[in-house]
């Protein structure tokens, strides 16, 4: 019998909205929009003062954080701008934009990009074209901290949340709703495996879908609450937790917009980094509240 891809008991959206309510609260209710920038910014000590937010690595200080996980910072030292990526969440085009700011990558007639929407698609995803903090490590040494340090304090600091829930919705339907081998094989089988009660589920996708199998979001929503999911295999990006991914309680960012409002966010924060008359931030997803 053919699995309901969205079939959901009450039981679990308790668990789901508990487990994933902080950063319903601290990057969705406030975030520091063009609306209201001034009452609506969530800065690093607005966290850790406010008691509520009690979630692993809270109290860490930066220099705690492993070099693994600064994997999402993207430094463009042309103009002091330092960009963190959450998947999901518009990071495709601002991808894009940074690789303009940069001026790294040559398109075919030798000259550097200057149109985002130029840049091919198939290569916007691969971490060689960015100078990202994860790897100041290796090419800095022991100057790494100190160096990465000097930008934090120095630069204009953003990023881009989205509702945490729909995001998790979005990543779902994306990965697992679609056919993709890559996701099924590495954590769509062991869903069914786990939670559908399959011992030995299809091998690829494409038999899976096939023989009428599919993951629903309930499977889905429980590996993510199952307290061992990350003993075996970590958090892909597309649904770790944005505060995981960022490090909000550690970095004080200067600008934090949402995919909600990303029209009128981008427009404010490219006049606050001074780029309005530079850049342009590529159309797209008119519905920026659909998933």
């Amino acid at each position: 019998m053919p699995l309901k891809p969205f079939s959901i008991d009450t039981s679990i959206v308790t668990c789901l909205l508990y487990s994933y309510s902080r950063e319903a609260i601290a990057f969705c209710s406030r975030s520091s929009s063009a609306q209201d920038e001034e009452d609506a910014v969530v800065t690093s000590s607005t966290l850790i003062a406010n008691n509520s937010f009690n979630f692993p690595g809270k109290l860490k200080t930066f220099d705690q954080i492993p070099s693994k996980a600064l994997d999402h910072l993207i430094v463009d030292d042309h103009h002091g701008v330092i960009y963190c990526f959450v998947p999901k969440v518009a990071c495709t085009n601002w991808k894009r934009v940074m690789i303009v700011l940069s001026q790294n990558l040559k398109a075919p007639d030798g000259a550097p990009y200057l149109d985002p929407l130029d840049i091919p698609l198939t290569i916007i995803h691969n971490s060689t074209l960015y100078k990202m903090f994860s790897k100041f490590w290796m090419r800095f040494g022991r100057y790494a901290h100190p160096l990465m340090h000097h930008k934090l304090k120095n630069y204009k600091k953003f990023l881009f949340v989205r509702d945490p829930f729909v995001r998790l919705i979005s990543a779902f339907r994306d990965k697992f709703l679609k056919p993709d081998d890559y996701f099924y094989e590495t954590y769509g089988s062991v869903m069914l495996k786990r939670y559908a009660n399959i011992s030995k589920p299809p091998k690829s996708v494409e038999k899976a879908f096939a023989a009428g199998i599919r993951l629903s979001f309930t499977h889905f929503i429980k590996y993510l609450l199952d307290p061992q999911t990350e003993k075996t295999t970590p958090f892909n990006e597309h649904w770790q937790q944005m505060y995981r991914l960022c490090h909000p309680c550690q970095i004080e960012y200067d600008f934090i917009g949402k995919l909600e409002t990303v029209d009128e966010d981008t427009e404010h924060l490219l006049n606050i980094l001074g780029l309005d008359n530079y850049i342009h931030f590529p159309p797209g997803m008119r519905r920026r509240d659909s998933i």
